[in-house]
């Protein structure tokens, strides 16, 4: 969330930022419950301090009369008490609801847009891959080939699942492998997190604001989420802790199996792997000091690049736009890999500089050397792969014309062979 001291000020600012992000929250509102909350806060400490003195009087009064006048006054202080500890409660209840609406402020840079419409391409790298043949879609060279199976995935368990089989699974791991032997020697360090989330840990992330509820997978006899991404059970790993300086950035690279509804996708990429209910995805974060956190997004962009380079994929970066942007973050980039196949870009990777809005939700903390106090983080996600998408891409670029899938030279060095054949 924002600090209620920098919405005081700059309520303008916030209000824009709500608008150019497309969220409904009515700022004027908040900062009415903030005045109410403030002298509701005011009057409970007054009450408080009243009742102590009342206590004191007791204890020095010499005569049962004058303790008895006392003690009816402290009746009626505690009634009074009540109703305003009450009253602060509610005011409170709906004021921390709406803080938990209000969106990150978008940097100066970010450019305004409507939606993905009004994103930037920032650079082409690699040219589009050129065939001697018309290339043909992931899925039809994969379900020839018993590569996927959404058939029997759709009999087991419904739409926009499938089975990844023989060399496609292996292929999945080499992923793995390329992902945490380039980023480790970064200074990451590789987690396989939990998939499941508190809830008071998913809404500290502030994506359960950002879009339906509907989206995540709820198990309400338990009160958990399944995760969307191993950025949210990474991200929560220092809630209410406070870190030292000196140990930062710590970054992190998790893998993790994923889960979304895909409520708002109704009609888009049914069929296939690119948009499912279940994914495996490596991510990047890290938790480091606010004067770093620009740095590292653009070292997080460099580190997505030089994957993609390794697989010789061709791909361009988008900088996305306010409309585009989500709630938490300040700031975001997008990588799209080139899908012959499809003969468009396709996400691959995002990632975004998400300052100290998720920082403070969490009150994750670092003391600073200097002054010895505690300040907010700044946290930076980034995808490493998103598994599917990523095999999807190689499918498609590196299909042949007999039909064949050559491997990657990267990767080649993880598997058994260095094409996919029948």
């Amino acid at each position: 969330m924002l600090d209620i001291k920098f919405i005081r000020e700059n309520p303008e600012k916030v209000k824009e930022a709500c608008k150019n992000k497309n969220v409904d929250c009515d700022v004027n509102n908040l900062l009415e419950l903030d005045k109410k909350r403030k002298e509701l806060m005011q009057a409970v400490e007054d009450m408080k301090a009243k009742k102590n003195k009342a206590t004191e009087q007791i204890q020095n009064a010499k005569e049962q009369k004058e303790k008895d006048v006392i003690i009816l006054k402290m009746r009626e202080l505690d009634n009074n008490s009540d109703r305003v500890v009450n009253d602060f409660q509610e005011i409170d209840k709906e004021f921390q609801s709406l803080m938990l609406k209000i969106p990150n402020i978008p940097f100066d840079d970010v450019p305004v847009g409507k939606d993905d419409s009004g994103n930037i391409v920032l650079r082409e790298v690699g040219g589009k891959t050129k065939f001697d043949f018309t290339p043909v879609n992931y899925l039809e060279i994969s379900e020839k080939m018993d590569l996927i199976d959404i058939e029997r995935a759709g009999k087991v368990v419904g739409t926009r699942f499938g089975y990844l089989k023989g060399e496609l699974a292996i292929l999945e791991f080499s992923l793995v492998n390329l992902v945490f032997d380039t980023i480790v020697k970064e200074g990451f360090v590789p987690v396989v997190p939990p998939v499941m989330l508190k809830a008071e840990m998913a809404r500290g992330m502030g994506y359960l604001e950002q879009t339906d509820e509907e989206e995540a997978y709820f198990l309400p006899k338990d009160n958990l989420y399944l995760v969307g991404t191993a950025e949210q059970s990474v991200g929560v790993m220092y809630a209410n802790e406070i870190l030292d300086e000196k140990d930062l950035p710590k970054r992190y690279v998790a893998f993790s199996t994923c889960f979304r509804r895909e409520s708002g996708a109704y009609g888009k990429d049914t069929k296939g792997i690119l948009r499912v209910h279940q994914f495996d995805k490596i991510e990047m974060f890290s938790f480091c000091k606010p004067e770093k956190s620009n740095e590292e997004h653009e070292f997080f962009l460099s580190l997505e690049e030089r994957l993609m380079q390794l697989l010789g994929i061709p791909y361009h970066v988008l900088r996305i736009c306010t409309g585009d942007l989500g709630r938490p973050a300040a700031k975001k980039y997008d990588v799209e890999a080139w899908m012959p196949g499809q003969n468009q870009y396709r996400e691959t990777h995002s990632t975004s500089n998400c300052t100290d809005y998720q920082a403070r939700r969490l009150n994750m903390k670092y003391r600073d050397q200097k002054t010895g106090k505690p300040e907010f983080l700044h946290t930076v996600n980034g995808t490493a792969f998103a598994i599917g998408r990523t095999l999807i891409a190689i499918i498609e670029n590196y299909q042949q014309k007999d039909g064949s899938i050559k491997v990657p030279e990267v990767l080649q060095k993880y598997v058994s062979f260095k094409e996919i054949k029948r």
